[in-house]
C-alpha cells in the first residue's frame, strides 16, 4: 500500500469495465439534470422568501427575485422538463434493452452495457460465436419509418461499428434498435445498419450462424475489455495524488 507524505493512502480498485449496468451513463445523467433543477429552483425559492422577509413584500429585491423564480420556472417547464424527461426514457429504454441482451449471457454470449471508448459510449456489446454486435438503442415513441431515418442516427451506429472492428479487429455489425416505436421494416437495413425493435432483438441474434471460433471470441473480448480500461479514470487523477517519484511502496 502508497504512502503519501508519511500516510497510508487506499488505491481504490479499479472496477471491471464489463461490470457497467444497461443504461448507467444516461441514467446518472437523468439523474444530475433532475437534482440540479431541484436545486435552482430550492435556492432561488428560499432566497425570494428570505428577501421579501427581510425587506418587505414591495422591495425592489424581492419583486426581483420573484420576477427570476418565475422566469426560471417557465424556462424549466419549457426547456429543461423536456430535456430530463427524454434522459429518463433514453435511460429505461437502455435498460430494457440490456436486459433482454443479459438473458444471451447462460448461452455463450458475452454482453457489454455503457461502453466507452473514449469518444462517445455504446450502449450495448454482444460478442459469440454469431459474431460481433453493436447495438444502439433508442427510446422513441410511434413509428418509425426505416427509409426515413435520420442520417445522424445512422452514422452514430456506423462510428460505434468502426471502432469496434478497430478494437476487435473483426467485423462488427451494428444494429439500431427501437425499445418502443413501431418499425415499418423491422430487420430492414440502411447505410449498413439494420433496424429492428426490442421483441425482434434475440431473436435475431439467435438465428445467426457460428461466424468465429471460441478462441477469436476470447481474443475480441480480451481486447474490448483491455481498450475499456484504457478509458477509465486514473485513481491517482482523481485523488489528486503529487507525482510518481514522490510516492514510494
Amino acid at each position: 500500500m502508497p504512502i503519501v507524505h508519511g500516510h497510508t493512502v487506499r488505491i481504490p480498485r479499479r472496477r471491471n469495465p464489463a461490470d457497467r449496468m444497461p443504461g448507467q451513463h444516461a441514467r446518472a445523467t437523468f439523474l444530475r439534470l433532475r437534482l440540479r433543477t431541484l436545486v435552482t429552483l430550492g435556492v432561488l425559492a428560499v432566497l425570494t422568501t428570505v428577501l421579501g422577509r427581510a425587506f418587505g413584500l414591495h422591495s425592489p429585491l424581492f419583486i426581483g427575485s420573484e420576477l427570476a423564480l418565475l422566469i426560471t420556472m417557465f424556462a424549466v417547464s419549457r426547456y429543461v422538463l423536456p430535456l430530463v424527461d427524454r434522459h429518463d426514457r433514453g435511460a429505461a429504454g437502455e435498460e430494457h434493452v440490456g436486459g433482454l441482451l443479459d438473458e444471451l449471457s447462460g448461452d455463450g454470449w458475452n454482453v457489454i452495457h455503457d461502453a466507452s471508448f473514449g469518444h462517445g459510449n455504446v450502449d450495448h456489446i454482444a460478442l459469440g460465436t454469431a459474431g460481433v454486435f453493436t447495438v444502439e438503442t433508442k427510446s422513441r415513441q410511434g413509428p418509425v419509418r426505416v427509409r426515413a431515418m435520420h442520417g445522424a442516427i445512422l452514422r452514430q451506429a456506423q462510428d460505434q461499428r468502426e471502432t469496434l472492428e478497430r478494437v476487435t479487429g473483426e467485423r462488427a455489425e451494428p444494429l439500431v434498435v427501437f425499445s418502443r416505436a413501431w418499425v415499418d421494416k423491422p430487420l430492414a437495413r440502411r447505410r449498413g445498419v439494420r433496424v429492428l425493435p426490442a421483441r425482434m432483438l434475440l431473436g435475431y441474434l439467435k438465428r445467426h450462424g457460428q461466424t468465429l471460433t471460441l478462441e477469436q471470441v476470447e481474443q475480441a473480448h480480451a481486447r474490448i475489455l483491455a481498450a475499456l480500461s484504457e478509458n477509465q479514470p486514473q485513481p491517482d487523477r482523481l485523488l489528486g495524488w503529487p507525482p510518481p517519484s514522490r510516492i514510494r511502496s
